[in-house]
């Protein structure tokens, strides 16, 4: 079924690519009705459609993240939250396709310009794979000979590079990380045909985000193809930073927990029981902690903007500030599961079965609450902030490898 009317304009020619948030925020909206309608489709397919990933990419979702100077619009991660959130609202898989997939012109701030005009033929190209170290990058002349088996490559069967991370080795030994403490690591990007995808992904939810283990076996990556967060190679700014990948992430359960309330309100609403103390209780009660912990996330978001775009650096951000941006991540993901929970009670019976929506938004929830961002070690992470203590948690903070 091919998503008609997003790909193409009127006159049957590609549409042009969008040239700010207003207008990629506009066509995501536009997008999130025919999610909805596709949702079970995605779901039963454990991966998401070609014709859907056609469609994200009309948006511009994809290049969101590419600055100006390299043609892309550079959305602030304010407004590339608030467009995940758009498509989350129509489908959590999509959206969490689209909020990984996006991360290809995050990543090129950390690789050289000629090297990114080179790779990314076109701003709309997808990234997948995962960071955290699960290979071994063997140093060779000239770059890297890198294999592994990485989980969790979400959108890697539409991907069109795929990042991975790797301990390094130099001759057999594997190489010192910063300062001397612990192995070394980096991360390399492959072209995804030279990525083999192991079909793992049967879960609780979020199955149509087709998050696959995938393996690289012996597979020679140049060194311009690797990357360091500590190691910014394009223009500095709020975008050249080290955790800036994961900003936008609050943005699929903000979207599937709106979509939700609207739903049951409206189900309320249809079903004669407007004056229901407990349907007025358990809406309202939904509705203060979305409210609030939307507002968290947005209002550090704004306060992280605002010191980096005026030439400041994370370490600007108070200790509160800092702990904020952490903190109001992890309680967007446990309260939208939350949220689903107490719906999916008020609904009783006819939340159990398969059509209603509910069913499939609470087992996304679940599903998504299992990622690091949403464990209780990030609660170590903001309590190091507070107290100027050493954070355990690495990559919520940004603590990078070495340079090249």
């Amino acid at each position: 079924m091919r998503v008609a009317g997003l790909r193409e304009g009127g006159d049957g020619e590609t549409a042009a690519p969008p040239a700010d948030a207003a207008e990629v925020l506009r066509r995501v909206r536009a997008l999130a009705p025919v999610l909805r309608d596709r949702a079970e489709e995605i779901e039963r397919g454990r991966r998401l459609p070609a014709d859907v990933v056609a469609a994200l990419r009309a948006t511009g979702v994809f290049r969101m993240g590419f600055t100006r100077e390299l043609g892309g619009p550079e959305l602030s991660s304010i407004e590339q939250t608030e467009v995940i959130e758009a498509l989350s609202y129509g489908d959590p898989s999509a959206g969490w396709c689209a909020m990984i997939g996006s991360d290809s012109g995050l990543y090129a701030a950390f690789l050289d310009r000629g090297v990114v005009e080179r790779m990314f033929t076109s701003l709309d190209l997808v990234t997948a794979g995962m960071l955290f170290p699960g290979g071994r990058a063997d140093r060779v002349e000239g770059g890297f000979r890198l294999t592994g088996r990485w989980q969790f490559g979400s959108g890697i069967t539409h991907a069109d590079w795929v990042i991975s991370g790797a301990f390094r080795y130099r001759d057999g030994i594997a190489e010192p990380g910063p300062g001397g403490i612990g192995p070394g690591s980096v991360l390399l990007m492959v072209p995804r045909e030279q990525v083999e995808v192991l079909d793992t992904w049967h879960t609780t939810g979020l199955a149509g985000s087709g998050s696959c283990d995938y393996t690289i076996t012996d597979v020679f990556v140049p060194v311009e193809h690797t990357l360091y967060f500590s190691d910014v190679r394009g223009r500095p700014g709020p975008l050249a930073q080290p955790e800036v990948h994961m900003r936008n992430m609050p943005g699929v359960p903000l979207g599937v927990a709106r979509a939700a309330l609207d739903h049951a309100r409206e189900a309320v609403v249809a079903s004669g029981r407007s004056e229901d103390y407990r349907s007025q209780i358990v809406l309202a009660d939904c509705e203060a902690d979305f409210a609030a912990t939307r507002h968290a996330v947005y209002g550090a978001l704004r306060r992280q903007h605002d010191v980096l775009a005026g030439g400041g650096t994370l370490d600007d951000l108070t200790a509160l500030e800092r702990a904020a941006l952490p903190l109001s991540r992890r309680h967007a993901f446990r309260t939208a599961r939350s949220i689903l929970t107490r719906l999916y009670d008020l609904s009783q019976t006819s939340a159990i079965y398969r059509p209603s929506p509910l069913d499939r938004w609470l087992r996304d929830t679940t599903t998504m609450c299992q990622h690091v961002v949403a464990q209780d070690r990030i609660l170590q992470t903001a309590g190091a902030h507070l107290l100027g203590g050493r954070p355990a948690f690495p990559l919520a903070l940004g603590i990078t490898g070495p340079q090249r």
